[in-house]
């Protein structure tokens, strides 16, 4: 038994629904559901009634809910003891936003000489976990956490950049507009391992009055890149943010020319921590990093939002 199955029994719990928990977990449906039956083999008993079109609890669920709810605040209350002194500030992010998160971080050095600043890289789940425990004291994501314990922070947006063979008839401009890709394949990971990019594109479509023409999904061992290479009429879209570290042979990147995809880019942090004179100063400092790159000022009203994903 570990922490990481009573925090799903308890979402379970909550919703009464395996797709909802793990919605709200974010992760997919069967790990939920593999985490919980593990929980169940170890404890001998079943902790949900499957036997309906409902969820429900076992009577031995419904006794075991008190008892996780204590043991994952005494979890909490853990780290807080264990935590350092606050000169210290964790910032927790995928490896994407490392140039964002340096500029940052040394500007706020000078600023505050004393102040240690530690980067961590983590996965989305982990990150938002992290902040959550007290592990970490910021989460970068794109897209949006709705958690009460947690509060969410605007810096900006990134823009999707639109990425395709050197072959492929658009191939030959700086830009172009969602109308001049619609007859071709747009090439992705499957839905449920990239919502949030899925979403951007299918709004922005919705915005330019026409829909978007989704290829086979991306397999596990395959990269957007290469497929699209392979593929001369297929096009995909990339963080641009990651851009600089794509090869550019017999590609063509590229950037939609009305500025529909675009991505919110936030801070996590725990309920009331933004107050906290290095976490605000750190905060500041990453939105004008992030406006810099984007172009667009902070706080500046998205066409698009989306839910988190960014593995």
């Amino acid at each position: 038994m570990d922490f990481r199955q009573l925090r799903y029994f308890l979402a379970v719990s909550e919703e009464l629904s395996f797709s909802n928990a793990a919605k709200r977990s974010f992760i997919s449906q069967s790990a939920i559901s593999h985490q919980v039956s593990k929980l169940e083999q170890e404890l001998g008993t079943s902790l949900f009634d499957r036997s309906t079109r409902a969820v429900k609890l076992t009577p031995a669920g419904s006794r075991l809910v008190p008892i996780a709810q204590e043991v994952l605040s005494l979890e909490v209350k853990a780290f807080a003891v264990a935590k350092e002194p606050r000169n210290r500030i964790r910032i927790t992010a995928s490896m994407s936003f490392a140039p964002q998160n340096l500029a940052a971080i040394a500007q706020v050095r000078e600023r505050h000489p004393h102040l240690d600043i530690e980067f961590v890289i983590k996965d989305f789940t982990d990150r938002v976990e992290a902040v959550s425990s007290g592990d970490a004291d910021i989460a970068l994501i794109r897209g949006e956490v709705d958690r009460p314990d947690l509060e969410t922070l605007e810096l900006g947006v990134e823009d999707l950049m639109i990425a395709t063979s050197n072959q492929h008839p658009v191939s030959a401009f700086s830009t172009v507009e969602l109308s001049e890709l619609a007859p071709y394949p747009l090439l992705l990971p499957p839905r449920h391992n990239q919502v949030l990019i899925h979403k951007v594109v299918e709004n922005a479509f919705v915005d330019a009055g026409r829909r978007v023409q989704l290829g086979p999904p991306i397999a596990r061992d395959h990269t957007a890149i290469l497929d699209v290479i392979t593929n001369p009429r297929a096009w995909t879209v990339l963080y641009a943010s990651t851009v600089a570290e794509v090869p550019r042979t017999g590609l063509c990147v590229m950037r939609e020319r009305n500025n529909r995809l675009r991505v919110p880019v936030n801070a996590i942090v725990r309920t009331g921590a933004a107050q906290t004179p290095g976490i605000a100063s750190l905060v500041e400092s990453l939105r004008q990093t992030v406006s810099s790159e984007s172009g667009v000022p902070p706080g500046a009203p998205l066409q698009i939002r989306g839910t988190p994903d960014d593995r």
